[in-house]
C-alpha cells in the first residue's frame, strides 16, 4: 500500500487508532447517559436525547473534546466519572509492534489527538503509550482541533514535517479530509476503531484493520 522510502514522518491519532475506542464510546454514549439521568432526575431515554442535542451543537469544534466545557455544561464531575471505567482503556493489539517498527526504521513519529490534555494524561497513566510514542500533542495546545486548517499550520510550525513525505492515520474520514487539504500526501483510515462495534467504511481514503497491512519490511 505504501512506499516507505517516500515517508519520513508518521502522524498518528490516539483514540480509535493507537487505542481501542471502546472506552470513549462507552463513556460518552452509555456511562454518561446514566449519570446524567440520575443527577438530573430524568429517564435514561430522555438523558440520551438531551445529550445528543448538546453534542450536536458543538460537533467538529474543540468544545466537543473539552472536559471543562462538558463539566460546566452538564454539571457533572466529568474527570472523576472517566476514572470509573479505566479498565476499558487499552492499546490496540497491533499498536506496540507498529510503533516499534517505525522507531527501528528511523521515522519521525508524533501522536496528534483532539483529546483534552487531561484525557491524554489519563490514557498515558493507564497504558505505556507515552513510552512507545514520546512525542505527543493535544490539539487543545493550539486552540483548534484537527478539523481545522489552522491546527495543521500550527502543528507544522511546532513540529516541522514535509507534508509530501508524511503519513497520517486516523479513524475519522472527515479528519483525514482535513489533513489531505493541508497537503499531507498519505492518509489512511482505521475501519475497526472500536473492538465492540462493526467495522466502518471509508470512501475517500485507503483504510486498514491492522497495522500489519502497512508493514515496513
Amino acid at each position: 500500500m505504501l512506499d516507505w522510502t517516500t515517508i519520513d514522518t508518521v502522524l498518528l491519532d490516539m483514540d480509535g487508532t493507537l487505542l481501542d475506542l471502546r472506552y470513549d464510546n462507552h463513556f460518552w454514549n452509555e456511562q454518561l447517559h446514566l449519570h446524567y439521568a440520575r443527577v438530573h432526575q430524568t429517564s435514561a431515554e430522555d438523558a440520551a436525547a438531551r445529550l445528543q442535542t448538546e453534542f450536536a451543537k458543538v460537533a467538529g469544534t474543540l468544545n466537543w473534546y473539552c472536559l471543562e466545557y462538558w463539566q460546566q455544561r452538564l454539571q457533572l464531575p466529568i474527570r472523576e466519572l472517566k476514572r470509573e471505567t479505566t479498565d476499558l482503556i487499552r492499546l490496540r493489539p497491533d499498536t506496540k509492534a507498529f510503533l516499534g517498527e517505525l522507531k527501528n526504521a528511523g521515522k519521525q513519529v508524533a501522536l496528534i489527538t483532539n483529546a483534552h490534555p487531561d484525557a491524554l494524561a489519563l490514557k498515558n497513566e493507564i497504558t505505556n503509550l507515552a513510552t512507545l510514542c514520546p512525542t505527543q500533542f493535544s490539539t487543545h495546545e493550539f486552540g483548534y482541533c484537527k478539523e481545522y486548517q489552522e491546527l495543521w499550520s500550527a502543528l507544522h510550525q511546532r513540529f516541522p514535517f514535509d507534508p509530501e513525505r508524511t503519513l497520517f492515520i486516523d479513524d475519522g474520514e472527515h479528519i483525514l479530509d482535513s489533513a489531505r487539504s493541508f497537503g499531507i500526501r498519505y492518509t489512511v483510515g482505521i475501519i475497526n476503531p472500536d473492538s465492540g462495534q462493526p467495522q466502518k467504511q471509508f470512501s475517500r481514503h485507503p483504510a486498514i484493520s491492522n497495522f500489519r497491512e502497512l508493514a515496513l519490511g
